[in-house]
């Protein structure tokens, strides 16, 4: 197997090059789909035979959900490789993916509230589901205010990574939840194992809307990792060559 792009990866300089070359696409693609999942889904989808337009927020919260889990996972694995093999852009990409996924992690529980208001008759129930996201929440934040707390880089890169992985224990939690406990979330919608339950008239903006959201915090992720290289490099050469010092 040829390692040669792994270790590529450990180099901060060629990260910052060719992300400046994929940013550009990223962004455009990104804004292409989601306009278009977002317009097809809001207005020109049908409604539903049973909640009629309410269903519609879906084009907004199943994104976000799904992106909220994802990206924690994706911190606590950048985290192990900040412990294991202490690569500084796994430490570069975990702070900058936090208050990212914190977002979205927000967006998920206020749209599940606004979805939930019609559905549910009440903005927030103390249900599995939304709880055990609600947590996934105040892990985030944990995240980024220990961060914060800790003056050493490399201390700071060490208590985030080990609180990143032990935190990831919640998104079975949150995944099967709906399945342990009797809640009131209905269960998921979209199975790799099954035939979605949905008209393809609804299903493919939903599925649009979601590659446009995990495009897009592609591209978030990026433009933030960028930006932490030049502070974390700005003594370097070639950072002082690219901003003309």
């Amino acid at each position: 197997m040829n390692w040669t792009f792994f270790h590529k990866l450990g180099s901060p300089k060629w990260f910052y090059d060719i992300s400046g070359r994929w940013l550009p696409w990223l962004a455009t693609i990104s804004a292409l789909l989601m306009a278009t999942g977002l317009t097809w889904g809001l207005l020109f989808a049908p409604p539903d035979y049973l909640q009629g337009n309410s269903y519609r927020i879906i084009f907004l919260h199943v994104p976000t959900a799904f992106l909220a889990s994802a990206v924690y996972v994706m911190m606590a694995c950048a985290g192990a490789v900040t412990l294991i093999w202490r690569v500084k852009l796994a430490d570069v990409a975990l702070k900058c993916m936090a208050p990212v996924g914190a977002s979205f992690c927000l967006l998920a529980l206020i749209t599940g509230a606004i979805w939930g208001k019609p559905t549910w008759g009440t903005w927030w129930v103390w249900d599995a589901r939304l709880t055990s996201v609600l947590i996934l929440l105040f892990l985030y934040i944990g995240v980024i205010a220990l961060r914060g707390a800790i003056r050493s880089t490399t201390t700071a890169a060490k208590a985030c990574a080990v609180l990143s992985i032990v935190g990831v224990v919640n998104i079975p939690i949150i995944k099967f939840s709906v399945q342990w406990w009797n809640t009131l979330h209905q269960g998921a919608t979209l199975k790799l194992t099954e035939k979605p339950a949905m008209a393809p008239e609804m299903l493919w903006p939903l599925l649009i809307s979601i590659l446009a959201f995990y495009l897009f915090f592609t591209a978030v992720l990026l433009l933030r990792m960028r930006t932490e290289i030049l502070n974390r490099e700005r003594r370097t050469q070639w950072v002082q060559q690219r901003l003309g010092g």
